[in-house]
C-alpha cells in the first residue's frame, strides 16, 4: 500500500459491511485497501438469509430502524448497478414478508403507522390464496408486501469484483494488532507484515471486540451461532418470505428454500449440529408439507457479530485519531448494510452524516 496521499484508508474484513464501506471510501477517490483474514464475504454475509427487513421489525430501535429504512430505499438500484456493471445477479426480489405469529399485532400497525411502511392483516382465505402452500393454524397473519430479499452470497461476490479495479484486496492475510502511537493510528501489523494506514476502519463483525479489545476500550461485540438449511425445491413452491416462531422460510428464485435460524451462545466454534438441523426440518416440514418431499441440499452455521439492542458501532474510536469501527450489525447487517458505509464514510470524510450519528458511536448507551 502507498504512503503518498494522506487519504490512503485500510478497511479491516471483507464482508458485506467491510465490501460495502470499502466502496463506498473508494468513490470518494481515497487510496483503499481491504485485508481479509479469508475469503472476502465468507462469513456471516454468506451464511445469512438475506431478508431486507429486521425480523419483526416493530421490536427494533428506532437507530436500527432508520438504518434500514435508507437501506431499503437504496436497494433496488444498487443491486441493479452491481449487476450492470459485474454480470452477476443479486437476485434482489420483492418477494414480501408473512409473519404468522398472533401476538404483537397492536404494536406491528403502531410502527407500520409511524414509520409508513405498508402492512396489512390476512384472514386465513387471504393466507391460503398469498402462499398456498403454507400449512398452518394460524388464523390472522401480518402482511408486509414491500420487504425485499436478496441472495447475499451473490450480493457479496458482486461487491467484491465491483470494487476490484479501485481498491486493493489482501485476502488470507489475518490482522494481529492495530498499530496506535501517540494517539494516531499508523496501521496495522498482519501475519505477513505491517501495512501502513492514515485511517483504519474495523469492519471484522464478531471478531471485533478480540481486535479491538488490546487497545483497552472494545465494543460488547460477541458471536452468536446461526444454523440454516437448504431445500432442493422447485420454483413457484413457495412465493413469499415467511416468519413464525423466529424461524423463516426463504424461497429464491431457482426454487431453493431456506430455513433458519438458530440463535446459540457457542463461542467462535462454527459447526453444524444435528439437533439445529432437525429442529429447523420438522419447523419446516409442519409449516410447508410439500418439503417433505424435498432434498435437503446443505447446512450450514455462520457468527452473527452480536450487540446490545442490535445496534451496532458505526463511528471514530475514542482515543486512537484515524481509527474507526463499523460492526456489531448482529442478524441485521445485510439489510442496513448501505447505510452503515455511507454513514461511516460521511464521518470519516467529514461530510454531514445521512443520519445522526449519535446513536452509533462507541460511548453511545445501548439497551
Amino acid at each position: 500500500m502507498s504512503d503518498h496521499t494522506g487519504s490512503d484508508i485500510l478497511v479491516i474484513g471483507g464482508g458485506v459491511i467491510g465490501l460495502m464501506t470499502a466502496r463506498e471510501l473508494a468513490a470518494t477517490g481515497a487510496a483503499v485497501t481491504l485485508v481479509e483474514m479469508g475469503d472476502t464475504g465468507q462469513q456471516a454475509s454468506w451464511a445469512g438469509g438475506g431478508i431486507l427487513s429486521p425480523l419483526y421489525p416493530w421490536r427494533f430501535a428506532g437507530a436500527v430502524t432508520a438504518l434500514a429504512t435508507w437501506s431499503q430505499r437504496v436497494y433496488p438500484a444498487l443491486c441493479t448497478e452491481l449487476f450492470e456493471s459485474t454480470g452477476i445477479d443479486p437476485e434482489y426480489n420483492t418477494s414480501g414478508l408473512m409473519i404468522l405469529d398472533p401476538e404483537e399485532h397492536a404494536e406491528a400497525r403502531a410502527w407500520a403507522s409511524a414509520e409508513h411502511q405498508s402492512l396489512t392483516t390476512l384472514n386465513p382465505t387471504q393466507i391460503r390464496e398469498t402462499e398456498p402452500g403454507l400449512q398452518t393454524g394460524v388464523r390472522t397473519a401480518l402482511w408486509l408486501e414491500d420487504i425485499g430479499q436478496v441472495r447475499n452470497p451473490r450480493l457479496t461476490k458482486a461487491l467484491r469484483v465491483a470494487i476490484e479495479p479501485k481498491v486493493s484486496i489482501r485476502e488470507h492475510e489475518e490482522v494481529l494488532e492495530l498499530r496506535v502511537k501517540d494517539g494516531v493510528v499508523q496501521g496495522v501489523r498482519t501475519r505477513a507484515g505491517d501495512i501502513a494506514a492514515q485511517r483504519v476502519v474495523v469492519c471484522t463483525g464478531a471478531w471485533t471486540a478480540e481486535l479491538l479489545g488490546k487497545l483497552g476500550r472494545k465494543p460488547d461485540i460477541h458471536p452468536v451461532r446461526g444454523q440454516m438449511i437448504l431445500f432442493y425445491a422447485k420454483p413457484g413452491q413457495i412465493r413469499h418470505l415467511t416468519l413464525y416462531r423466529e424461524r423463516y422460510v426463504i424461497p429464491r428464485r431457482d426454487g431453493r428454500v431456506l430455513i433458519g435460524s438458530t440463535l446459540e451462545d457457542a463461542g467462535f466454534e462454527k459447526r453444524t449440529t444435528a439437533e439445529a438441523k432437525e429442529e429447523l426440518y420438522r419447523i419446516a416440514t409442519e409449516l410447508f408439507p410439500l418439503l417433505k418431499r424435498t432434498p435437503i441440499e446443505d447446512h450450514w452455521a455462520g457468527l452473527r457479530p452480536g450487540s446490545p439492542s442490535g445496534i451496532p458501532y458505526i463511528g471514530p474510536y475514542p482515543g486512537a485519531e484515524g481509527l474507526y469501527v463499523n460492526a456489531g450489525h448482529f442478524r441485521n447487517g445485510l439489510v442496513t448494510g448501505p447505510a452503515s458505509a455511507r454513514l461511516l464514510a460521511d464521518l470519516l470524510l467529514g461530510r454531514d452524516p445521512i443520519l445522526p450519528a449519535s446513536a452509533y458511536a462507541l460511548d453511545a448507551a445501548r439497551g
